[in-house]
């Protein structure tokens, strides 16, 4: 989630869910979020039209970073607040103590069904049917590319060529071959993730929670693919978030990475205005996929359920989402939304004007929600620490394999 511009229009207040007067005099409601969701504009919005309710964003920053914080929270019930924010990657954990949330049935939100991707709905609602979260955006993927570097390797730089340069990841991989100067992606686990979204509907787990990381042919296929990527010299090998990553953007260490939608405000802001119009947007390899994704929800432990309850059914309306889209970039998780002409028709300037609403929408419509599972994040880093050890010549592919497997299995024994 990240920093684009300003917002160019305003919610209007006559269109804020009433909530009545609140519960008492002055209620402060605080947000637990992570990374950047967009929500300046909208909290000021609602505070205007509800007098006496204020709201208080505590922000976390890294996601890896919020989600201890938020399972301790949880754990000892109390610090979560009356707003959190809950990451598609962890929500699956949560999910299985549905008590610790309110069900937000009771404020309405059944309703509502309608206002986002079936999908999407169906995540955060449990078998009895209680609403634990209402979904915010969704991580659409495209692949964000320099432009100048491009064209100094001899390869067309305009964004339609390009993308019908990589159908497939196996032709991505062909294209960076042909690449010459700056290493062709950042990290292999920056691009493991996006390959592995798309290579069937389950990850690490089947749907009843039964590990299947090395039975799974999808996991396998994204693994091998990624290999091969490292074995041709196309990664740059910096972590990604870590230091040496953020400065790469502005060095040109990498010519292109896959970004969802709520990383181009990142690469903005570490690439700095002096690179505005030489990063561009384009389609993904392979079918759309999703990486990354959150919902709002309330702890029971809230003061005040009712009025947190109103404040995230707005910011996850379909007028919220569309606002958030065009304060930080997060894609909606509403089909009015997507279909919105400020969504759209909506184009980035710093990316060469791309038309990101139309590229990143086109991408969620391919997509096929993937089941992730309840300890989907650590096995992943383990898998991600894994190809590292590769990259890094540490271990060969086989034995890092070995290793990946061998610890997901000793973590959910």
């Amino acid at each position: 989630m990240s920093r684009l511009f300003a917002l160019t229009a305003v919610v209007a207040l006559s269109a804020l869910p009433a909530c009545g007067a609140p519960a008492d005099d002055g209620t402060t409601l605080i947000v637990k979020t992570f990374s950047q969701f967009g929500y300046e504009e909208l909290y000021r919005e609602y505070e205007a039209a509800h007098p006496g309710v204020k709201i208080k964003e505590e922000n976390i920053g890294k996601l890896g970073d919020y989600t201890p914080k938020l399972q301790q929270w949880m754990q000892t019930g109390k610090g979560a607040g009356d707003v959190v924010a809950l990451e598609e990657g962890i929500l699956v954990q949560f999910m299985a103590k549905p008590g610790q949330f309110v069900d937000l049935r009771e404020h309405g939100a059944a309703e509502l069904e309608p206002n986002f991707l079936p999908w999407k709905w169906k995540q955060a609602v449990t078998g009895a049917g209680k609403i634990v979260g209402l979904g915010t955006d969704v991580g659409a993927q495209g692949m964000c590319y320099r432009k100048d570097l491009f064209a100094q390797a001899g390869l067309p730089t305009d964004r339609e060529q390009v993308g019908a340069l990589w159908p497939t990841w196996d032709a991505y991989i062909e294209v960076g071959k042909r690449f010459t100067g700056a290493k062709f992606f950042d990290s292999a686990g920056g691009v493991y993730q996006n390959v592995l979204m798309q290579q069937g509907d389950h990850t690490y787990y089947d749907t009843s929670n039964k590990l299947v990381i090395d039975s799974n042919s999808g996991v396998r296929k994204a693994w091998d693919t990624t290999v091969k990527m490292i074995e041709a010299g196309l990664s740059a090998n910096v972590e990604q978030w870590s230091p040496q990553w953020n400065a790469g953007f502005k060095n040109g260490a990498f010519a292109t990475i896959p970004c969802p939608s709520w990383m181009l405000g990142t690469i903005e802001k570490q690439s700095g205005p002096e690179l505005k119009g030489k990063w561009d947007v384009t389609r993904v390899p392979g079918d759309g996929a999703v990486r990354g994704g959150s919902f709002l929800a309330v702890p029971t432990q809230s003061k005040h359920q009712k009025e947190a309850a109103e404040l995230a059914k707005f910011l996850t309306s379909a007028r919220g989402q569309t606002a958030a889209f065009k304060s930080k970039n997060n894609f909606p998780s509403s089909p009015q939304a997507i279909d919105d002409p400020a969504v759209r028709e909506f184009t980035n300037p710093y990316f060469n004007d791309a038309p990101v609403g139309r590229i990143f929408g086109e991408s969620v419509k391919a997509l096929k929600p993937v089941y992730l599972g309840p300890d989907n994040i650590a096995i992943n880093d383990r898998v991600v620490n894994a190809l590292t050890a590769v990259e890094q010549k540490k271990l060969t592919a086989g034995d890092a394999w070995a290793k990946a497997v061998d610890d997901a299995k000793r973590l959910v024994k």
